[in-house]
C-alpha cells in the first residue's frame, strides 16, 4: 500500500480501512490462484488482474457514522462524500451498531448504494417452518428451469431473450456515438447509461425470479437433492452458453442452499453422471441424445418425461448420500432420521 500511495496521489485521501480493505481483496484474489494450482484444476486458474476502473470502496469499523434515525452516513475521509441520505425498505435500526461491520459504497448503473455487512446469524431472525416431510429432486434445463420428481415443471422466463432486441438496438445506438482516441460527448455517456441501465433490470429480473422460486422450494420439502454442474465447462459450448447464462443455474443453487441454512432444511448435491440416462425404474442404462426428450426404457417398459425421470434418480442419489456426504442442513432443528422411512419417491408403474 506504501508503493500505491507513492505511485497513485488520491490513495492519501482514502481512509486507511478502505485501504486495508482493497489490499486484502488483492491478497484473497492471490491466494485463491494459488489454492486453484494446488488443486490442478482444469482450464484457468484466475490469475490476479489489475483493476483498472473499481465501482466500489469499502470501510471497516471506521471512516463512516449513521445518524441517530439511522436514515442518514456521513463519510468522514478527505473524499469528501459528506452526508448523503439512505433510502430503501431495510430499517437499521432493527441491529445494533456493533453488528455493522463494514460499509461499501457501489456504483450500479441507476446510481449509487450503500451496503452494510453485519455479524448476524440468519437463523435467529428466520421463522421456524414447519417439517413437511417431503423430499424432491430437482433437474435443471434449458427447455424448462427445472424439473422435479414429483412430475412438476417450471417454465424459463427467459428475460433476456426477451430484451434482446431491445438491448441490441441500444447497443447499437451507442456504438454510433462512440468517438475513437476522443473524449466522448454527453449524448454518448446517455447511451451508455440507457444501455447500462437495460441490462442491470434484466439481471435483477432474474435474480427476483431465481429468489422466489428457491424460497418456493425450501418451503415446499424438508430435503431437496440438486445436480452439481460444471456449468464453467458447459458454457464453453458457443451454442448453448447464452442461454445457460441466462436460467442462472449456478444462482438458483446459491440460494437453495442459503434458504436451506436459513430455514433448516436439508440440500444436497449430486454427481450428474447417468441421471439422464438411467432408468429410474429399473436402473438400467438408456443412451439417449439431448434432443430425444422422452425417457422410453426398453427393459422395462417404463415411459416419463427426460427431464422428471432425471429428477427422480437424482434424488434417489441424494437420499442415498445422506450421512455420507456433507449435507447442508441445521440438524438440531429438523433431525433427517425419517428419510430413510418416511420420504416417498414419485411411484413408477
Amino acid at each position: 500500500m506504501q508503493f500505491a500511495a507513492i505511485q497513485f496521489k488520491f490513495v492519501d485521501t482514502l481512509n486507511s480501512t478502505a485501504r486495508q480493505a482493497s489490499a486484502e481483496r488483492a491478497w484473497s484474489a492471490i491466494a485463491r490462484f494459488y489454492d486453484n494450482c494446488k488443486k490442478k484444476i482444469k482450464g484457468k486458474k484466475g490469475y490476479p488482474k489489475f483493476q483498472k476502473n473499481n465501482r466500489s470502496v469499502e470501510y471497516k469499523n471506521c471512516g463512516w457514522k449513521l445518524s441517530e434515525d439511522r436514515k442518514k452516513i456521513t463519510f468522514t475521509d478527505k473524499k469528501n462524500i459528506g452526508t448523503v441520505k439512505l433510502k430503501g425498505t431495510r430499517d437499521l435500526n432493527f441491529y445494533p451498531i456493533d453488528q455493522i461491520k463494514r460499509v461499501r459504497i457501489v456504483k450500479r448503473a441507476d446510481g449509487y448504494y450503500v451496503q452494510f455487512c453485519l455479524s448476524v446469524d440468519i437463523r435467529e431472525y428466520a421463522k421456524p417452518l414447519e417439517p413437511t416431510k417431503r423430499c424432491v429432486g430437482l433437474d435443471v434445463g434449458l427447455k424448462v428451469f427445472y424439473a422435479n420428481s414429483d412430475g412438476e415443471t417450471v417454465e424459463i422466463p427467459q428475460y433476456y431473450r426477451q430484451a434482446e432486441k431491445r438491448l441490441n438496438r441500444l447497443n447499437r445506438k451507442k456504438s454510433k456515438k462512440f468517438r475513437k482516441g476522443q473524449p466522448q460527448s454527453n449524448n454518448y455517456q446517455k447511451a451508455r447509461k440507457r444501455y447500462a441501465r437495460k441490462h442491470l433490470r434484466v439481471s435483477r429480473q432474474r435474480k427476483g425470479f431465481v429468489e422466489k422460486e428457491a424460497l418456493r422450494v425450501i418451503k415446499s420439502n424438508d430435503f431437496i437433492a440438486q445436480v452439481n454442474l460444471n456449468i464453467q465447462g458447459m458454457v464453453k459450448n458457443s451454442r448453448l452458453a447464452k442461454s445457460i447464462n441466462d436460467v442462472a443455474w449456478s444462482t438458483f443453487r446459491q440460494w437453495l442452499e442459503y434458504f436451506g441454512f436459513k430455514y433448516g432444511k436439508a440440500t444436497v448435491a449430486v454427481a450428474p453422471h447417468n441421471t439422464s440416462q438411467n432408468c429410474s425404474n429399473c436402473g438400467q442404462k438408456v443412451p439417449k441424445s439431448l434432443s430425444t426428450r422422452t425417457h422410453i426404457c426398453p427393459h422395462c417398459g417404463y415411459v416419463e418425461d427426460r427431464d422428471i425421470n432425471a429428477a427422480i434418480n437424482i434424488l434417489k442419489k441424494g437420499l442415498s448420500t445422506v450421512g455420507h456426504t456433507e449435507t447442508n442442513t441445521l440438524g438440531e432443528r429438523f433431525p433427517l432420521v425419517w428419510l430413510d422411512t418416511s420420504c416417498q419417491i414419485k411411484e413408477t408403474q
